[in-house]
């Protein structure tokens, strides 16, 4: 479990980034964070593994503060930077080197994680390599720690796009009960039929934090070439295909999860998507 309770922090006197933040993330899902570049989604994640401090508010992770960098919370946390580290080992001695902090670590994962990214030589040089390379054996790694907290910025950056499948099959079939997976992207495609849970930032705040399930359940998704008009609608777009529009789901009606979609519907129209969702009953407004 991750607790995050009144959090504040700026990186300078003038500007706060963080005002009264709060977020709560349980284990078996892959919760994806979303937001424009600059909300702070990075700092957010780098907080969460205690390279960073909040100056107000708690941060709890697995019952531990990050702040503190306890063993038994770090050796249960990966986390991988947008900004890749400057590794000058082959890949071998990277594991050798890096693989014994984390004790549930397999080199069998290892190796089928590499496979599948098709990185075939383990004495490659990792500062050598492209950087979609690094990212994938920086990724493969971190799967293979089989940490309790997976923590991804910006993972699919430098990846070409049958990497980026690649990269959604591997991070599923790596989930566990017991584990959670946070991604932040702006990329907001790349996460489609992957994560689980959906947290958008704007202006800096958690503005919007539902499991999938709950959002189809309430909102639906539809296409179509007729414009729609009404109450009900609450967000529209127009392209080469027609409308693509998100409206309340008055009828039960199953639709397909469009994250895009949802992203602009609750950047625009953010009140009426508060009052859905705080709305028990689901009664039309």
């Amino acid at each position: 479990m991750i607790q995050i309770k009144n959090v504040e922090f700026s990186y300078s006197r003038n500007s706060k980034l963080f005002a009264g933040l709060d977020l709560s993330l349980s284990p078996g899902h892959i919760h994806g964070i979303l937001g424009k570049n600059g909300e702070g989604k990075s700092t957010l994640l780098k907080m969460i593994s205690g390279m960073i401090f909040p100056q107000k508010g708690k941060i709890e992770v697995l019952g531990l503060e990050p702040q503190k960098r306890q063993p038994e919370m770090l050796r249960e946390i990966f986390f991988l930077p947008e900004e890749l580290p400057p590794i000058t080992l082959s890949i071998e001695n990277y594991e050798k080197v890096y693989a014994p902090f984390y004790p549930n670590f397999s080199h069998e994962q290892f190796q089928n994680y590499l496979q599948e990214f098709e990185i075939n030589s383990g004495k490659s040089q990792i500062n050598k390599l492209s950087y979609g390379q690094k990212k994938k054996v920086f990724m493969a790694f971190g799967l293979a720690t089989n940490t309790k907290i997976v923590l991804l910025d910006e993972p699919t950056n430098g990846l070409d796009i049958p990497s980026k499948a690649q990269f959604r099959k591997m991070t599923a079939s790596a989930l566990e009960d017991e584990r959670i997976m946070l991604i932040s992207t702006h990329q907001v495609r790349d996460l489609d039929s992957l994560i689980d849970s959906i947290i958008i930032m704007d202006a800096h705040q958690i503005v919007f934090n539902e499991l999938c399930e709950n959002i189809t359940e309430k909102l639906l998704f539809s296409y179509g070439k007729e414009n729609f008009k009404g109450e009900e609608v609450l967000y529209s777009e127009e392209n080469l295909r027609g409308f693509d529009q998100v409206s309340i789901n008055k009828t039960g009606e199953e639709s397909k999860l469009d994250i895009e979609l949802l992203f602009n519907t609750v950047l625009k129209n953010r009140q009426r998507i508060t009052e859905i969702f705080s709305n028990p009953n689901n009664k039309p407004f």
